[in-house]
C-alpha cells in the first residue's frame, strides 16, 4: 500500500507532544467513535490550537500507516535542525552545568533513532548531532518511537562528523565514544565535566577513523555470553551514568 506523500506522525501521545512543542501541525485525522481520556485529552489540545480535525473511518488511517497509529494521525511540517556551532557556542556561553551533547555515528534503524532520542530527552542531553549521510532517517516512525521527544531534544546535522569532533574538542568539551573494545569500564570514568557521547551503528559500531580522534574509549561490562547490546539500551546505560556521577535527581 502507498503512502501519502505529505509529512505526518501518528500516535497519540506523539501528537501531543507535538501540540506541547508548538509544531507546525497542519490537520489531524482522528478515528470517528473513538474516546478514552488521552483520546479526549487530544482532541482538547487539538481544538486549543485550532488545528483543523477530520473524524474519519478505519480505512482512511490505514492509508497513512498500517502500524499502531492508536485513531489518530497528523499532517506536520517538516522538523527544522539545529545549527550545530550555534548550539555548541550557547551551551558554552549560557548553560550552568556541564553540556552532555550525544553524537550518533550511523545508526540505521529508525526504531533504534528513535529510542535513543527518547532517552536523550529524558536524561537531559542538551544537543543530538547525526551526520547528513548514512544514518536512519527522521522519520514518522523515528518520531513515534520516540513519543515525541524528537520535538524537545534539538537535532544537529553535520556533513562529517569527524568535524563535529574536533570542534567540540576545540571548544573544550570532551568527546568519549562508545567500543566494546575499550579496556576501560564506564563505570571506572569520570563523566562531571563536560563532554560528547558517540555511539556507533548497529553493526559496526564508531566508525574507526572516528575512534582514533576521541579522548577516550569506554566499555560496558558483558557477564552473559551476547557479545554486546542493542545500541539504544547501552546508550541509555551510558547516559543515566552521567546522571548519577553528577547527581542530577
Amino acid at each position: 500500500m502507498s503512502q501519502p506523500s505529505i509529512p505526518f506522525i501518528y500516535g497519540i501521545r506523539t501528537i501531543l507532544e507535538a501540540l506541547k512543542a508548538e509544531q507546525d501541525l497542519q490537520k489531524a485525522y482522528l478515528l470517528k467513535g473513538a474516546s478514552g481520556p488521552l483520546f479526549k485529552e487530544l482532541e482538547q489540545e487539538l481544538r486549543k490550537a485550532k488545528i483543523q480535525i477530520s473524524y474519519v473511518p478505519a480505512e482512511r488511517l490505514q492509508r497513512f500507516t498500517t502500524a499502531n497509529h492508536q485513531g489518530a494521525v497528523a499532517e506536520i511540517a517538516p522538523i527544522p535542525f539545529a545549527s550545530f556551532e550555534e548550539s555548541v557556542e550557547h551551551l558554552i556561553e549560557h548553560k550552568a552545568s556541564a553540556p552532555l551533547i550525544l553524537l550518533l555515528d550511523g545508526l540505521t534503524d529508525v526504531r533504534n533513532f528513535g529510542a535513543v532520542l527518547r532517552t536523550a530527552e529524558s536524561s537531559g542531553v542538551d544537543l543530538v548531532v547525526i551526520p547528513k549521510q548514512g544514518m536512519a532517517p527522521l522519520n514518522r516512525d523515528a518520531i513515534k518511537t520516540s513519543q515525541g521527544a524528537a520535538f524537545s531534544v534539538p537535532i544537529a546535522k553535520v556533513a562529517h562528523l569527524k568535524d563535529a569532533v574536533m570542534y567540540l574538542q576545540s571548544s573544550g568539551i570532551k568527546v568519549i565514544a562508545a567500543s566494546e573494545k575499550s579496556e576501560t569500564s564506564l563505570y571506572d570514568s569520570d563523566l562531571t565535566e563536560g563532554l560528547a557521547l558517540i555511539m556507533g551503528s548497529e553493526e559496526r559500531g564508531v566508525n574507526p577513523s572516528v575512534l582514533k580522534m576521541v579522548d577516550s574509549t569506554l566499555s560496558l561490562p558483558q557477564l552473559g555470553r551476547i557479545a554486546s547490546l542493542n545500541v539504544s539500551v547501552a546508550c541509555g546505560v551510558m547516559l543515566y551514568e552521567v546522571i548519577r556521577q553528577r547527581k542530577l535527581y
